[in-house]
């Protein structure tokens, strides 16, 4: 009957001290962390967790948001857990799954979650909008291109003297970003584009 701690931030900038200091304060014995948002359960640490727990064994989350934020996704590793006989503790809203109560109020807390991450997005879209109105909003500055290095490069590859590995390197791009170019400049000869 191990206690499992499960933490979790979603960007490089958040920090995840104030999770662990928690923990150590409720004798945990193993803790599994994700550094990516909790929009939905593909995440390996989670993954691991869910894998690891035993029957009698107690997971604790700081809070729910933590494990996710779609009422959905909640519900989902929940039922897992239950499936497995293994009890669910939330310290922030002093949630134990075990009982019916308990059950109903998690639900109750992953449709705020859920509301909460819906909510921020809102918000951005509007900042976005707002900032492209008014000018200040560009997005992302366009990736350098030299089409002529990139056909005399993709001449190479096409008659063999180099892997398409060795253009994309020399023409300094990753896999989408050039076989997207070979067919909008309709480069033929390429194979499986």
């Amino acid at each position: 009957m191990a206690k499992i701690g499960y933490a979790r931030i979603s960007t490089v900038n958040q920090n995840e001290a104030r999770q662990l200091i928690a923990f150590t304060k409720h004798g945990i014995e193993k803790i599994f962390f994700d550094k990516q948002s909790g929009k939905d359960t593909n995440r390996p640490q989670l993954k691991a967790m869910l894998e690891y727990v035993r029957e009698g064994d107690t997971v604790i989350v700081t809070e729910f948001n933590r494990l996710a934020r779609s009422t959905k996704d909640l519900l989902y590793i929940v039922e897992k857990l239950q499936n497995k006989d293994v009890q669910l503790i939330s310290l922030k809203e002093q949630l134990d799954t075990s009982s019916a109560t308990g059950k109903f109020m998690l639900t109750v807390f992953a449709a705020m979650a859920e509301l909460e991450r819906d909510t921020i997005l809102d918000r951005q879209r509007e900042g976005i909008a707002l900032a492209k109105a008014a000018g200040k909003y560009k997005g992302r500055k366009p990736l350098p291109f030299n089409e002529q290095l990139f056909r005399k490069e993709c001449s190479k590859w096409l008659s063999g003297e180099q892997t398409a590995v060795q253009t994309m390197q020399k023409c300094d791009m990753k896999p989408n970003r050039f076989y997207r170019k070979v067919a909008e400049l309709n480069i033929r000869g390429a194979v499986n584009v």
